[in-house]
């Protein structure tokens, strides 16, 4: 099974966006599993359902950070390439998608409200834009950290 398709298991399994992305990175972290669920667990959803930036991009987002981001006694030049990288993965994203805001991606769909969450279902969202956010954010992050 490749990485873009472990995301989309453990989507199917009941995790958020942000999850399944970092989660799919989690062996060549080598980031303890439950502990990058853990972290990105209140990312979903764009940050708790609120629908600010598409949690698979969050997801994508931390990934970088743990790949390429500054530690403790580390050269600011770490920060640069990081905040770089960000931008590249940002950019492709928005290429492909047109945009990193969850509320766009759902046109509008609310998260928050009873109403929008069956919109959601009925629309069938969750296979129209989310498995495809999840395996767009991944193979790009692929991409940038070759």
């Amino acid at each position: 099974m490749n990485r873009s398709e472990s995301a989309i298991k453990k989507f199917e399994e009941g995790y958020n966006c942000a999850q399944a992305v970092l989660y799919s990175f989690c062996d060549d972290l080598k980031l303890d599993v439950n502990t990058a669920l853990k972290i990105s667990c209140g990312f979903g959803g764009g940050m708790g359902r609120r629908q600010e930036v598409c949690g698979a991009v969050s997801g994508g987002i931390m990934a970088i950070g743990m790949l390429y981001g500054r530690g403790e006694n580390e050269d600011r030049a770490y920060t640069e390439n990081t905040y770089q990288k960000v931008r590249d993965f940002m950019d492709k994203f928005s290429e492909k998608h047109n945009t990193c805001i969850c509320r766009e991606l759902l046109n509008g769909c609310s998260l928050l409200t009873p109403e929008g969450r069956e919109q959601y279902r009925e629309k069938d969202l969750v296979n129209k834009v989310c498995k495809q956010c999840i395996r767009d954010a991944v193979e790009i992050i692929g991409q940038i950290a070759r």
